[in-house]
């Protein structure tokens, strides 16, 4: 059995995927709509690095038992009716996480073109997410 190569699996599922760069999420969000943004990152990176204002940590992991209403772990911002995108680091867990609540039956989902590395290459705002974290900084 050959294993598949990872990036080359994600990039033949973002055809499958609504896709929004940097430039049209910061458009949109001037413009008042009201967007749920989701970061998917670690922790550690979100830490590190910054993130979106006002997105919502969600680790990558947790997204499906956080977004399923039926779950105890069921975060509130997760609705039937909103409209979601959802970034990572470079843009590849983001596809594999928009197909997951696409396939949950979300149907208003976006993943973000080249991530967070995107949003900061566009030199849009970024949060100091560590600021406001209850974690800290392990380096």
């Amino acid at each position: 059995m050959t294993i598949r190569n990872t990036m080359g699996w994600v990039d033949s599922l973002r055809d499958r995927v609504p896709t929004l760069d940097a430039a049209g999420l910061q458009a949109r969000r001037d413009q008042g709509e009201a967007l749920t943004v989701i970061d998917l990152r670690e922790l550690q990176e979100r830490l590190d690095k910054g993130a979106i204002p006002d997105s919502h940590h969600v680790p990558r992991g947790m997204l499906e038992f956080w977004a399923d209403p039926a779950m105890g772990y069921h975060r509130e911002f997760f609705t039937e009716d909103a409209e979601y995108v959802v970034y990572c680091a470079g843009g590849g867990r983001s596809v594999l996480a928009a197909l997951a609540l696409m396939e949950m039956g979300y149907t208003k989902v976006w993943h973000l073109d080249e991530g967070f590395a995107g949003w900061t290459k566009a030199d849009l705002p970024v949060e100091d997410a560590a600021a406001t974290a209850r974690w800290q900084r392990t380096r």
